[in-house]
C-alpha cells in the first residue's frame, strides 16, 4: 500500500493551493476569484450554529462593503454541509438583520481544510480551528493568522492588514506597527554610506535614524 501525498507545506509569499469545493453559492474555485485580480480572505470557523462563529459572521457581514471597495473576496469555510450552512447563514441573516453575501465552503471531506492545514488536531480533529489566509491577485500567499477556538477574531485588523498589504505593493514600502490608512509609511533602509548621507538631504522625508525614515504616500 502506497503512502497518501502529504498536503503542500503553506508558506508566507508561496502559492495557495488552487480548489474547487462546493459552497453556499454553489461550487467555487480559487483560482476563479484571483485571476479577476481580486484579493482572497480564506478563513475558516470550528462549526455553524455556535455562538463565537456567529459574531464572527455578523462581522464579517457588516464589513463587506469596506472589502469590496478593496478589490477583496471573503470565502468562509468549516467542516459542515452545505445545507446546514444555508440554515446558519438564513438564521444569522434573521436574528441580526445583515446579509451574509459571500460563499462558505461545504468542506465534509476535509479536502480545503487539510490542504490549507486547518485542522489542528491537539485542539480538534473533526473541527477548523480559526485561520485566516490572505491571498493575493497572483495567487500567492501573504498572511497567515491562526486563532484558537475559544477567541473570536478582530475584522477590523484583518481590513487592516488588507491596507497595509496593498499600501506597500502600490509604494514598495513598509508598515510600523499600529499602521492605519493615512498614516506615514517606512522608506526601505540606505543599503550604503553614501546613500545613508544622502537621506539626510531628501526632505521628502522624516528621518528619525537613518536606518528608519518615514513618508507620506
Amino acid at each position: 500500500m502506497t503512502d497518501q501525498a502529504s498536503p503542500p507545506r503553506i508558506t508566507l509569499g508561496g502559492p495557495a493551493p488552487d480548489f474547487e469545493q462546493n459552497s453556499t453559492h454553489g461550487p467555487i474555485k480559487l483560482s476563479s476569484y484571483t485571476s479577476k485580480g481580486k484579493w482572497v480572505i480564506l478563513f475558516s470557523h470550528p462549526a455553524d450554529f455556535t455562538p463565537v462563529c456567529t459574531t464572527e459572521f455578523v462581522g464579517f457581514a457588516k464589513l463587506v462593503p469596506e472589502f469590496e471597495r478593496r478589490g477583496v473576496q471573503l470565502i468562509g469555510l468549516s467542516i459542515d454541509s452545505v445545507f446546514s450552512h444555508i440554515a446558519w447563514v438564513r438564521n444569522i441573516e434573521e436574528t441580526f438583520k445583515v446579509s451574509v453575501p459571500f460563499p462558505v465552503l461545504a468542506d465534509l471531506d476535509q479536502k480545503v481544510a487539510q490542504l490549507y492545514g486547518m485542522v489542528h488536531q491537539p485542539m480538534n480533529a473533526t473541527m477548523t480551528v480559526r485561520c485566516v489566509f490572505v491571498i493575493d491577485p497572483k495567487q500567492n500567499v501573504r498572511a497567515m493568522i491562526y486563532y484558537p477556538m475559544q477567541a473570536g477574531r478582530n475584522m477590523d485588523e484583518i481590513l487592516r492588514l488588507i491596507d497595509a498589504l496593498q499600501t506597500v505593493d502600490a509604494n514598495a514600502c513598509a508598515t510600523p506597527a499600529n499602521w492605519r490608512k493615512g498614516d506615514e509609511v517606512i522608506v526601505p533602509p540606505p543599503a550604503t554610506c553614501d546613500a545613508a548621507r544622502q537621506r539626510e538631504k531628501d526632505p521628502s522625508v522624516k528621518m528619525t535614524q537613518w536606518y528608519l525614515s518615514t513618508k507620506k504616500v
